[in-house]
């Protein structure tokens, strides 16, 4: 989830929302007011605008509780199911959104296509993952959501996320100080992120662009900019033009070496021979692959339970790791590959 818009005229798509969480205001902790003076001085913002942006803020349980990682079952492993995964994401009803949307938007996901080199089917596929084509952006107050993981970010024996969320909102804050808008209007999705594609703020200031031509960066209310932005972020992150997302695999079981091609995780490491010399066996165009790959593992289950939740794989090019660089999961970059898959096959 890469978000924040610039001023715009154009009238709002965004939902109605709830009032405003009852949680307490950050106007009562000193530690909040204490970061509200610093971004104040580092960012050369009014010290009192800053104030009453934070404090307004308020704690929000549920997103609290929404960022806590999955608990482990009764052994202690936490088993990813990657069918059940995929059916958040593919059905009927987005592929008929993404099939409306890529023929409402033609000219604009060619011109991506043109300009940046990334495939309309994974731009297509990404907006249809996050939001459903703009149906669903959100609807937690940015702020809120920012402040809470900012500042009650939930304990975990693994790392906290607080400096990053302290980062983005920030970026926040500074960017809606330049645009003048009221930074408590703005909603989007429990972590902060917003916008047909989920930017997170400082992914806005780095990646969106103004994609339509109207002088304004708007990627809730414009398709082109969405769009165009979604491009960009991939293009600045790596994505190399014509190569695929990746390959089938089969393994050889006589010199299957699972923990060293599993050693990598997700990032592109093994050539094509250093790949196959573990057991990791490629066909057709994946052997004049020129550049490194990377074994994918997608769980369906606990394996010991059925022979039907067999983990599926595949081998991982570098742009299948660029998409996940958008959100670090290959469940996640999966269903944006087969999602724009099917939206390009029905829309032809």
């Amino acid at each position: 989830m890469p978000a924040i818009g610039q001023n715009s005229s154009k009238k709002s798509t965004k939902k109605p929302v709830a009032s405003a969480p009852q949680g307490e205001m950050y106007a009562s902790r000193e530690e909040a007011m204490r970061f509200a003076d610093d971004v104040a001085e580092r960012r050369n913002l009014d010290r009192e605008w800053v104030r009453q942006a934070i404090g307004q803020a308020r704690f929000v349980p549920t997103v609290q509780r929404l960022m806590r990682p999955m608990q482990p079952s009764s052994t202690g492993v936490v088993w990813k199911n990657w069918r059940v995964y995929r059916s958040r994401f593919i059905d009927a009803v987005r592929i008929q959104a993404g099939v409306k949307f890529w023929r409402e938007n033609a000219a604009a996901l060619e011109k991506a296509e043109a300009e940046f080199g990334v495939p309309a089917e994974i731009i297509v596929g990404i907006i249809g993952v996050e939001t459903i084509y703009g149906r669903d952006m959100g609807t937690f107050r940015v702020m809120d959501a920012l402040a809470t993981l900012a500042f009650d970010f939930p304990k975990t024996e693994k790392r906290d996320r607080t400096p990053f969320f302290r980062d983005e909102l920030e970026q926040f804050l500074s960017l809606k100080n330049r645009t003048g808008i009221d930074p408590m209007e703005m909603r989007g999705s429990y972590a902060g992120a917003m916008g047909l594609g989920q930017f997170m703020p400082s992914s806005w200031v780095k990646y969106a662009i103004d994609f339509d031509g109207d002088g304004k960066i708007d990627l809730f209310n414009s398709r082109a900019d969405a769009i165009g932005s979604v491009a960009n972020y991939f293009k600045s992150f790596g994505w190399k033009t014509g190569l695929p997302t990746h390959f089938p695999v089969s393994f050889d079981t006589a010199k299957l070496d699972m923990d060293a091609l599993m050693g990598p995780d997700i990032l592109p490491t093994f050539s094509v021979e250093s790949f196959q010399a573990k057991g990791a066996m490629l066909t057709g165009a994946a052997l004049n692959h020129p550049g490194p790959l990377a074994l994918i593992e997608l769980q369906n289950g606990d394996p010991a339970l059925s022979p039907n939740n067999a983990p599926q794989y595949v081998a991982g090019t570098e742009n299948f790791y660029v998409i996940t660089r958008y959100n670090w999961s290959s469940y996640y970059a999966m269903s944006v590959i087969e999602l724009g898959d099917l939206v390009k096959a029905a829309v032809k």
